[in-house]
């Protein structure tokens, strides 16, 4: 049952068994006290799905929000990332350690190495660390952040471990259709983030908002809805509270196959909103 006031979310099962909720919230630049606050505020209206990384310099925001929000902790996935300047095995193992000590957290449900940075040659080295800190109990499940098919296909061949996750760039201006399809290929489910393109001018763009008329909808949740529907798994970011509760409403409408095939059809070759292309851009 959920609280008053609250959404309802599904939940998607990945390939190692375990959960995550359809949507989720994405943490970037939510700190301190104000942090708290608004993820405290999108549990109370139901999230179950706290997305940060090392590099967000927020993990003990996201664990005071966790342990102060009234909800059961294992209602809860918490989600953190390596950064790419922690990628050999034994850094890789401190960097997890050290993310659970910042949360004050005894696990995290999913981890995930935030870039394979592939010219430093240690994502392998990384994807066994995270492994072991699997095997270890320090996370639930693990998986990666903006890995190209050679790259799943490399962890999967030196450790036969499949990544649970994938989280990529994913929005209708860049609908990674061949990414998509080689992550179910593998049972990957696709995470997406900046799904709403970093409020650029898709929040405008007219094909959606006639999608958005025709279900007395707003333009994100049409485009929210269209992520849910590709099968990919959404973390908009938002520390308003009325905005937080429009992300999660975008299960009680259906877009129809030619609207979806509409808001795909806006892809552009250059979809890309800043450029960041896993084969060559690298971030530590």
């Amino acid at each position: 049952m959920s609280p008053a006031g609250s959404a309802s979310v599904p939940d998607l099962t990945l390939n190692d068994g375990t959960t995550l909720p359809a949507v989720g919230l994405g943490t970037y630049k939510l700190k301190g006290a104000a942090g708290v606050e608004a993820m405290r505020g999108a549990i109370a209206r139901g999230y179950r799905l706290l997305d940060s990384a090392f590099n967000y310099e927020n993990e003990g925001t996201v664990g005071q929000a966790v342990r102060t929000c009234g909800v059961p902790r294992e209602e809860l996935r918490v989600v953190s990332k390596l950064p790419g300047r922690r990628q050999a095995y034994d850094e890789a193992i401190a960097t997890i350690e050290e993310s659970l000590y910042r949360a004050g957290l005894d696990y995290y449900d999913l981890y995930l190495i935030h870039w394979p940075n592939p010219r430093q040659q240690l994502y392998v080295q990384a994807w066994q660390a995270l492994v072991d800190a699997r095997e270890r109990g320090l996370v639930k499940s693990v998986g990666v952040c903006n890995f190209l098919p050679e790259h799943l296909e490399t962890v999967s061949a030196a450790t036969g471990v499949t990544p649970s996750v994938n989280q990529i760039e994913l929005h209708p201006y860049f609908p990674q259709e061949a990414q998509r399809a080689f992550d179910a290929s593998l049972g990957i489910v696709t995470q997406s983030w900046s799904p709403l393109g970093r409020a650029n001018a898709l929040l405008t763009d007219p094909v959606i908002e006639a999608v958005a008329q025709a279900h007395g909808v707003s333009v994100p949740q049409v485009i929210l809805r269209w992520h849910v529907q590709l099968g990919a798994l959404p973390v908009p970011k938002s520390a308003d509270l009325r905005r937080q509760r429009e992300n999660l409403q975008v299960f009680g409408f259906t877009l129809t196959d030619a609207e979806m095939a509409a808001i795909t059809g806006l892809g552009r070759p250059d979809g890309r909103t800043r450029g960041q292309d896993p084969a060559v851009y690298e971030e530590f």
